[in-house]
Parts: C-alpha cells; structure tokens; sequence
C-alpha cells in the first residue's frame, strides 16, 4: 500500500453553503438539522431557526458548519446580551430563551439517564422532577479566571478563551459575572501599561502576569484579587514576611509598581484580599500552589446555607451561592435526614455539603483530595461550632476503600479502630453516603466500596449528567433502586446542568 489514502465519500464538501432547519439541540448547544438525512451540526443556531450555514468540516455522514444568516428565525430565539457571546468560549445559549433553555437541559438530563444508562423511558419520566430554574440568570457568578493577553495590535487585553482555542476574546464585563470585574481589571491593566509589565505568552514562556482571579462572598460583600504569575524571582511565605500597618506585605515586590497596585485595588469597595500565584510551569493549570498575601487577609467569607465559609484562592466553592443553596437543599431532602444518621460526604470540597448536612444528621464524615480544602473545612466545622464533622485528606477512590478494608479487618479491635480513624463502628455502614464527584464521575473502587459500605440512601450531586449515567448503571446493577432526579440550573446560558439523584436499597 502506498501513503496516498483514499478520499472520504463525501456528500458535500467544505465551504458548500446550505439552507437546513433547526429540528434538534445537541449536548454542547449546537442546533441539528438535516438534508435528505445528512446532518448538519450549527453552533448558534436554536430549535425553530431556518439558517444559512457553511460547512467547516465535512465527514460522510454529518458535517460542521458555521452559520452564516439567520433566514427565518425561531420562536424561541432572543438577541444575546453580551456583544461577544459568539465568539466568546464562556456561554453557548444566549440567544436561546430561558424557558426554552430549563427544557433542554431537563431533556439532556432525561436522555442521558436513558440512553448512556440504560434505564427504561416511563420509569424515568415517573421520578424526574422538573428543573429548578433561576430567578436572575444573569450576575450570578461569584468567581472568574481572565487570562491575560494582547491583541493584534499589541495592546493588553484581559477576557475568555475563544471556544476550542487558547486565543482571547477581550471581556472586562461579563454579564455572568459581578460588575467590579470590570474595575478590577482597568486598574490592572492601566497599571501594566504604565509599569511595562508584560503578559504571559504562552508559546515563548516570558512575560509575568499570566491570570487574574476574582472571588467575591455575595453575601459578605468581600472581594478578593489573586495575580497569577509567571514570577521566577524569590518569593517568601507571609509569616516570614514584614507587615505593616495597612496589611500590606513589604518584604518583596512581585511586580513593579505594587504598591501603587495594591492602593488602587484595596479603593476598589468590598476588596479584603490581594494575593499572588506563582505559577512558572508551561502548562495550561491555571494556578500555582504557592499563595502568597500581599494586602489584607487571605481568606474572604460568606455565607451558605446558613452556615459561614472562608474562601481561599484555591478552594472548591460553588460559583453560583444562590442556586447553590437550592441545590443542596435538595440534596439534604433526598438524604432524608432525622438528626441520628451517619453521614459519608465524598468529594466533599471546603465541606459545604457536609457542614449543612451536619446541622440535620449525627455525624458528617468528608473525603476531599486537596489538603488546603480539607484544612478549610476543618475550619469552617470550627468557625460554626460544628463538632460532628471530620474530614480525611486523600482521593474518595483510596480513602474509601481504604478505610472500609482495615475497618473491617480490625472491628475486633473497636478502641484501636476508634483511635486510629476517628470514627464510630456506624460509619462502616452509613445511613447515607453523598458524592459530589468532579466531572469525570465517579472512580470504579469508591462505587465498589459504597456498595459493599450499603448505606440506606444514596444521593448523587452530578455535574455532568453523562457520567451520572453511567455511574447510576453500576449502582443500579448493584442493588440500588433510583428513586427521584432533579436537575437544577446552576450555569445560566450555558450548556452545563447539576443534577441531584435519590437511590435507596
């Protein structure tokens, strides 16, 4: 054989220009229409729409086009707010109304559990309950990561990924996000292009300011600043360093002109934290693990649930505090608590789900694989008088079975079990076990062991409803009956949906 490969047959060819209708949504919010059964996947296009697209990408069966005109527009089609979501990676339904937007997310929840999970159509549609929807979906992200860039013309900009790409597409007010990103990030950039400090390229590896991350406690009204640096010079933990009166760390300047940086940022209302992160790796992780507090505390707070947190740059904290709330509630009505029940949290954060389950259950045990997080917890159980939670360090795949085999090895042996683990005998056979897992799902071993541990109930907060799927699958399979699903917006114009799943035996 030669290396000449054939050409793929082909029923039409890039750059072809085609009028097709929108009759379906796909997982990411692209519209799907067809041609004499060829099917057209069209970013930007909504259920209703008649389109001129132009194909990008062609395969035998299917191509990717690009939507050139709107021809007959949908029903269901709005005018996006935001004058870049286009381009921008962040949103993919703004120009899809939101009542239309809560249908396809309870459909993609819906389709996924049947089809990946292999449940069956009316059982499904007889326990899933209706989305829980946004009031405001507009202004209810409490944290966002700006890359730092520049433009063609070489001037600083700050903003999103463009969808697919590391290019930046220049947002200072993202209409997800609070208004002070947009005064946070002019006092930044004006300050870069006065002290000639030069973005991160990503592609030479020079330049300092690499991103910038903004959290704001909405409740607490505090802000916090962390500059994400490609800093190479010698760096100093805080309580080594000189403070002085105004919390400011003097003992090094990690980019010129700080001082001057920090005054303008503290001005800024609400401002309680500035920090840094030296983050020197050619890698696309956007924060180092070296913080260092160069004003003010290192931590913000705010409240959930009732119950108060201290948020460092690097802890897990749900982007949206009022959804949040909704969400969790939900959890905690699954979980079915009386205030006797043992409690496993897995994948359980800074302990949001655990410390408010904590308030309604016996006793709270979280499993979380970053030690900062972990220590946040530990705190925040402190800081609400909370002494019916303990938390373990470690990865809920190793912890669980972990723990579940030298318990069992060593039941005969209770006081050296109590000693060793901090737990009671109950906690080899909770009442309830709650996972949160990232989007990935759930590692096969800590499944295995949450059938073998066989609490009561099991409720599964999932953030990707195809590895819920799966995941429910296997519980299925192994003994568990689910008996209600409800998705809850927590993304706004976005195509991501959380969904929370009771299973009993």
């Amino acid at each position: 054989m030669g290396n000449n490969k054939k050409r793929e047959d082909v029923k039409y060819d890039k750059g072809n220009l085609l009028t097709v209708e929108i009759t379906d949504i796909g997982n990411d919010g692209e519209g799907i229409g067809k041609i004499d059964g060829y099917t057209l996947f069209i970013k930007d296009a909504v259920i209703g729409d008649v389109v001129s697209a132009k194909i990008m990408k062609a395969k035998k069966n299917y191509a990717y086009a690009h939507l050139e005109e709107v021809i007959t527009p949908s029903v269901d089609r709005v005018e996006a707010k935001c004058p870049v979501a286009r381009a921008c990676g962040g949103c993919q339904t703004q120009n899809m109304s939101y009542e239309k937007e809560l249908e396809f997310k309870q459909r993609k929840v819906r389709n996924n559990i049947v089809r990946l999970g292999g449940f069956d159509e009316s059982f499904v549609d007889s326990i899933m309950e209706p989305i829980i929807g946004m009031d405001e979906p507009w202004r209810y992200r409490n944290k966002a990561q700006f890359p730092i860039g520049k433009d063609k013309n070489g001037r600083i900009i700050a903003g999103f990924y463009a969808g697919r790409t590391h290019s930046i597409i220049p947002v200072t007010d993202c209409l997800i996000g609070t208004a002070e990103n947009k005064d946070i990030l002019s006092v930044i950039i004006s300050h870069m292009e006065k002290n000639n400090i030069e973005p991160y390229d990503e592609t030479s590896g020079k330049g300092l300011m690499r991103h910038v991350l903004i959290r704001k406690g909405f409740t607490s009204g505090q802000i916090m600043v962390c500059l994400v640096l490609n800093y190479k010079g010698i760096s100093k933990n805080k309580k080594f360093a000189g403070i002085n009166a105004d919390g400011e760390n003097t003992a090094i300047e990690y980019i010129s002109g700080q001082k001057e940086l920090v005054t303008r940022l503290s001005q800024i209302k609400g401002m309680t934290s500035i920090s840094v992160s030296i983050n020197t790796d050619k890698t696309n992780v956007i924060m180092g693990t070296e913080i260092h507090t160069i004003w003010g505390n290192d931590t913000i707070s705010d409240t959930l649930c009732g119950l108060e947190f201290d948020i460092s740059p690097l802890s897990f904290y749900q982007v949206n505090p009022v959804q949040c709330e909704k969400l969790y509630g939900q959890a905690i009505e699954y979980a079915g608590l009386t205030g006797e029940e043992t409690v496993w949290d897995l994948y359980c954060g800074i302990g949001t789900i655990t410390l408010s389950m904590a308030k309604k259950a016996g006793h709270v045990y979280g499993v979380e694989i970053i030690p900062d997080a972990i220590e946040d917890a530990k705190k925040n159980a402190l800081r609400n008088g909370l002494t019916n939670a303990d938390f373990f360090c470690g990865k809920a795949e190793e912890v669980l079975p972990d723990f579940y085999a030298n318990g069992r090895l060593e039941e005969k042996d209770k006081h050296a079990l109590q000693s060793e683990y901090n737990i009671s005998e109950s906690a080899l056979h909770p009442d309830v076990i709650v996972v949160d897992p990232p989007r990935k799902g759930c590692d096969q071993a800590c499944l295995d062991t949450m059938l073998k541990m066989s609490p009561d109930r099991i409720v599964y907060v999932s953030c990707d409803s195809a590895t819920l799927a799966r995941d429910l699958r296997i519980l299925a399979d192994g003994g568990y009956e689910l008996k209600a699903i409800r998705p809850c917006d927590m993304f706004g114009h976005t195509v991501h949906v959380e969904t929370v799943v009771l299973l009993t035996k």
